[in-house]
């Protein structure tokens, strides 16, 4: 089995790239998650090193196999993806489309039992993302890396407010009194964009909440 692949990357697609092995001209056709894929595109002539897995694909109805070979950036990602792999409903190929961002940005979102952020994703609808949730919250808190995270953060704040400070603070209030995260967030969003049209921002989370329960007819 291949475990580690290093050369000069020649192509970069998507989901794939070619690397040159050695001086022979040796071409490996290697898939890669779509994070790595964007990475690779402005990286064309450099030598990289993968860390791979590698498995069989079936075509034809399993009437024949192809050999496959998988890259990651680090070991730690290889192993991330093998968890994520696990959920039903997510094969290989799903997995490598669905991984537009690291893998510790993914493992933060489960770990927040974010599923309006898991369905950013390419291939996660609603109800994956929260089969995702459900199989492998607890799973991945070894991948987490606050470093790593800001995109997702820029990806999951309300509209026209951090998603931190009074407006993380009203959606912990609504989650307290049993909202999900995903309604509690887009009902703080719509409350800061109608407080910001009249004139008047929200200036805490109370301002928040009470114009969450105004909008409701409450």
């Amino acid at each position: 089995m291949i475990t580690r692949i290093t050369g000069a990357i020649r192509e970069a697609g998507a989901l794939c790239v070619s690397l040159e092995v050695g001086e022979g001209g040796l071409w490996y056709e290697v898939l890669v998650p779509a994070y790595v894929g964007e990475s690779a595109a402005g990286r064309v002539g450099e030598r990289i090193t993968l860390v791979t897995l590698q498995y069989f694909e079936g075509q034809g109805q399993g009437s024949s196999f192809i050999p496959r070979l998988i890259g990651f950036e680090k070991a730690d990602d290889r192993r991330f993806f093998e968890l994520f792999t696990t959920v039903k409903g997510i094969g290989n190929r799903k997995a490598l489309r669905a991984m537009a961002l690291p893998p510790s940005t993914i493992a933060r979102a489960i770990a927040d039992r974010n599923a309006r952020a898991l369905t950013e994703l390419p291939e996660i609808g609603k109800r994956l993302a929260e089969t995702v949730i459900a199989e492998l919250h607890g799973k991945v808190d070894g991948y987490l890396a606050l470093g790593e995270v800001a995109k997702l953060d820029r990806a999951i704040e309300p509209r026209g407010m951090a998603a931190s400070g009074p407006a993380e603070e009203a959606v912990a209030a609504l989650l307290a009194l049993g909202e999900q995260r995903a309604d509690a967030e887009r009902l703080v969003a719509r409350a800061g964009e109608r407080l910001a049209k009249a004139g008047t921002p929200a200036a805490s989370a109370d301002d928040l909440v009470s114009a969450v329960f105004a909008g409701r007819g409450a």
